[in-house]
């Protein structure tokens, strides 16, 4: 069980304690969510740190809840948090090589398709490699699973694939959030090329079936070596269970990300 993360008190705003950090070489300042983040160079090797400004309190708190309740080897976690003089709070993260699928950009959906991008470069891996990385999505979530969380803002721009370990990493989980829970505005935060019928539906539970169909969408959408869902490079198993996972009605579902994990596996076992 990790250890809960509770926000270090530092008496300095914040420019002055990245100056302190090391050297910043990136800054990401357009993620949807609003949160500012660097690369950061530090005498202990490189980090990534993400800001949350004092408005973003509930975002920081599910980070906090999220990261004190699940660990795994696919999901990204902060090494530190800290809470700034001027408001702000920053977690601190290792770096991670490689590239996110979707990446916040001015070209919008038209970086997924260029050939050099990540997106491309992962839909071009022989199949044994994309099952491998979608295997350890399915697996960071049975964790997710089996803490009481379920997946929110669950899309490709939370997917980085180091290139070069071939290994998938799970990323910007703040909005993850116990379940199940009643949706208490008219839609959830999220891609709707990822998100099941209820998240758009006031007043319907979200629960571990929603996860369910938000990962079968992302089977869907990362088998494919398109991204208009007309490249399917799987398997016709592989798609009757991507079809059970993604039903609109929650009932018809697999119940739980596990048994959606032990359908996938079975369908993409070979021999």
């Amino acid at each position: 069980m990790p250890r809960p993360l509770i926000p270090a008190p530092v008496d300095v705003d914040l420019p002055a304690w990245l100056d302190a950090l090391g050297t910043r070489f990136a800054a990401f300042e357009l993620q949807g969510s609003g949160c500012v983040s660097y690369g950061v160079a530090t005498p202990a090797g490189r980090r990534f740190v993400k800001t949350f400004r004092a408005g973003q309190d509930s975002l920081l708190r599910r980070a906090l809840a999220l990261h004190g309740a699940v660990a795994h080897e696919a999901i990204a976690a902060p090494l530190a948090a800290y809470r700034l003089r001027s408001g702000e709070h920053a977690l601190v993260y290792p770096w991670l090589d490689g590239g996110v699928l979707y990446p916040t950009d001015p070209r919008g959906a038209a970086v997924r398709t260029d050939p050099g991008g990540a997106m491309a470069r992962f839909r071009a891996l022989p199949p044994d490699r994309v099952e491998a990385a979608l295997d350890a999505v399915l697996d960071a979530h049975v964790a997710v699973a089996a803490a009481g969380f379920v997946a929110v803002d669950l899309y490709d721009g939370c997917l980085l694939y180091d290139f070069a370990g071939f290994r998938m990493h799970v990323v910007d989980v703040d909005e993850y959030r116990p379940g199940p829970f009643p949706l208490e505005a008219d839609r959830l935060p999220g891609s709707t090329r990822f998100m099941a019928p209820e998240e758009f539906r006031r007043g319907a539970v979200i629960d571990e079936r929603t996860t369910v169909f938000n990962l079968g969408r992302t089977l869907r959408l990362l088998m494919d070596a398109g991204d208009v869902e007309a490249a399917w490079r799987g398997t016709d198993r592989q798609l009757a269970v991507i079809a059970r996972a993604t039903e609109q009605r929650p009932e018809l579902r697999h119940a739980t990300v596990d048994e959606l994990a032990v359908a996938w596996r079975a369908a993409t076992a070979r021999g």
